[in-house]
C-alpha cells in the first residue's frame, strides 16, 4: 500500500464537514448567549420571571441540543 492510498483510506473531514461543524458551534454559542443574563439591579430582590423564563428554561437548551446534533452529523458525514 502506497503513501497516497493510505491517506485516502483514513477518515479525513472535507470542506462540508468543517462548515457543518462551524454551524453546530454557532448554534451552541447562540444557545449559551440565550441562557445568559438575568442579573438584578438589587441583589436582595429575586425575580423568578427573569430566571425561569421561556428563553432560559426551554429555548436555550433546545438550541444547544440542536447544535450538538449538528456536530454529530458533521462528524459522521462522509466527505
Amino acid at each position: 500500500m502506497s503513501q497516497n492510498e493510505n491517506k485516502k483510506s483514513l477518515a479525513f473531514f472535507g470542506k462540508q464537514n468543517y462548515i457543518w461543524m462551524l454551524v453546530g458551534a454557532a448554534l451552541i454559542i447562540v444557545g449559551m448567549l440565550l441562557m445568559s443574563g438575568g442579573k438584578s439591579a438589587d441583589p436582595n430582590v429575586f425575580n423568578p420571571n427573569e430566571v425561569y423564563g421561556f428563553r432560559r428554561i426551554t429555548l436555550a437548551p433546545i438550541v444547544i441540543i440542536m447544535g450538538f446534533i449538528v456536530e454529530v452529523y458533521a462528524i459522521f458525514k462522509k466527505p
